[in-house]
Order: structure tokens, then sequence, then C-alpha cells
């Protein structure tokens, strides 16, 4: 009996739950839509009210300036894509800093692959080994040079362009254009940053406008640094904003990279200086094993098989070689 009281008390304390719970799900919609247009017209009201007109245009002017500034950071990017389509040899000499015409390079790699295929043929080679090494040192020698010239010129670039920009930021603050404060640089900076700048005020004089002169900066030092320089200068054109406070936070993040890749560095030379050693090694130990045996090794460049060995020891070893030079460098 005591049960059965229960457990239809049990079904009628249920019953009460779901039909509150039937009641509660059908009327909270309608609660918080009626809290959601309270909210609503509150924040009209605020908007509408004194101060709240300047607001909702300071809001407007907000989202039409970060829709500029979209605009344009698309179009650089677009120009900029075009730009890496299209490198040409006369660039290349550019960036290396070579004050030659493509004439005269093409004439040098001639000469040089000429003269290493002569000094290959009059030492005892094969005719088809000598000319191999006309083409090889001809056409390959040239192009490492430029390359390592362009990287050698990125560097001392990278040295002084940060205090480049500190003097922009000190003229503007001061009251000086930005034209005057680019003549400074170009005038006082060392190379390559000092001829550079003095590329992009001789392109102003002819009426060259500013974007365009950024574009050919950054084609002649396809750097990021130069990159992000460009693009603060052309939003600021095109949009206006605080110009020395936009160039003294890029000095900031341009001086950060720089002491981040001295840690890579320091923390990456314990690694290159044992690749070297592994790289090492095998020409060590085979130089000394011709100090003391020459009998014994010399039947690596006496006979085929040890011609055949070489070439296949030294195939590998280029692969090792470029596996740990990839292994060792890091981009950021």
């Amino acid at each position: 009996m005591f049960s059965g009281e229960l457990n239809i008390i049990a079904i009628v304390f249920m019953g009460m739950i779901s039909v509150g719970g039937i009641i509660f799900a059908a009327i909270y919609p309608m609660l918080s839509e009626r809290s959601k247009a309270k909210k609503r017209l509150n924040r009209v009201s605020e908007k509408a009210g004194p101060g709240g007109r300047m607001k909702m245009m300071s809001d407007d002017g907000g989202v039409s300036r970060r829709k500029q500034v979209q605009d344009s950071l698309k179009e650089i990017e677009a120009k900029q894509k075009e730009k890496k389509k299209k490198v040409t040899l006369r660039v290349l000499i550019e960036r290396a800093g070579l004050q030659i015409t493509t004439r005269t390079y093409f004439i040098i790699s001639i000469f040089v692959g000429i003269v290493s295929g002569l000094l290959l043929f009059l030492t005892g080679s094969s005719p088809l080994i000598s000319l191999g090494a006309v083409f090889a040192v001809g056409i390959g020698f040239p192009r490492w040079l430029l390359s390592f010239l362009t990287n050698r010129r990125q560097k001392q670039f990278l040295t002084e362009f940060a205090n480049s920009i500190d003097i922009i930021v000190r003229g503007v603050k001061s009251g000086l254009p930005l034209n005057d404060c680019l003549k400074i640089i170009a005038a006082e900076s060392p190379d390559p940053v000092g001829p550079e700048f003095q590329e992009i005020v001789d392109a102003q004089k002819v009426g060259i406008p500013l974007n365009q002169c950024l574009e050919g900066m950054f084609e002649r030092m396809p750097l990021a640094e130069v990159n992000f320089f460009s693009i603060v200068l052309s939003i600021q054109q095109q949009s206006g904003g605080n110009l020395s406070e936009a160039l003294g936070n890029l000095s900031n993040v341009l001086r950060e990279r720089k002491k981040m890749l001295g840690k890579i560095q320091a923390m990456s030379q314990e690694a290159k200086s044992s690749a070297a050693i592994i790289g090492a090694l095998p020409f060590a130990i085979m130089f000394l094993v011709y100090l003391t045996s020459p009998d014994y090794i010399s039947l690596l460049w006496t006979e085929p098989m040890g011609r055949v060995l070489l070439a296949g020891s030294a195939a590998w070893m280029t692969v090792g070689v470029l596996v740990m030079k990839k292994m060792i460098n890091f981009d950021f």
C-alpha cells in the first residue's frame, strides 16, 4: 500500500517536471528574442543619442579603412607575384651589384668556359670531358658567382636597413617630409643601402610614383624586410596614418628578426661544425693513406674499377653534403 502511494507520487512529480519543461521550452525563445530586441534598441538609442552619430561614423570609417588596407595588400601581393615570374638576367646582375651589361656577362662566361676546357685538354683529358667542362664552367660558374654576390650584398643591406628606417622615423617626427628623409639615407648610408635609396630618389625626380619606386627596390633586393617596408609606405600613401609609429614598429620587428637569426646561427653552429668534420673526414683519410702507402690507394685512379668507385663515392658524398646542408639551414 505504501509503495503504491510512492509510485503515484513519483509519477505525478515526473509529470509536473515534464509539463514545466515543455512550457519553458515554448516560452524561452520568446523571452530571448525580446531580450535581444531590447539590447538592439538600447544600442541604437545610444548611437542616436549625444555622441552616438560620431560613434557610428567612426565605426564606419574603421570598417572602410580596414577594407581599403586589405585591398591595398591584395594589390601589392598580386604585383609581387607577377614580378617573381619575370626575373631576367639583367635583374640578376643588378641584384649582385655589378655594373656590367648582359653582353659583357655572356662574353665573360664564354671566355671562362673556353679557358677551363683548354686547361683540361692540355693536361691530358679527353676532348669530350674538355667540351663538357666548357659548358659546365661557362654556364654554372657565372651563375654561382651571381648568387654568391647577391647573398653577400643582401646580408650587407640587412645590416644597415633598420638604421635607415630609424632615420625616417626621426625625420618624420621632427617635421621633415618623407622625400627629404629618403635623400638623407641616400647620401649618408653606406653601400648597398645608400645606392638603393638613391635609385628611389632619382626615380622620383623624373616623376615616377613612390609605389613604383618601391616595387623596383623590391625587385632589386627581394627580401622580406624590403617587402614590409614597401607595404607600410604604400598603405600610408593610399590610406594615411601615423607613418613614424608604423615605421618605428617595423624597425623593432626587423631588429628582433636579426636577433632571432643570430640565435639560430649560434644554436646551429655545433651541427655545422659536425657536418664540416664529417664532410672533410674522407678526404683527410684519403690524403693520409696516400702519404703512408701511395701504391695501395693509387689503384682508385689508375684502374677503371677504381675510377668507377671514385665517381660513385663522389656522388654519394655530394648527396650527403646536400642533405646535411638542408638539415642545418633554418628558414624563418
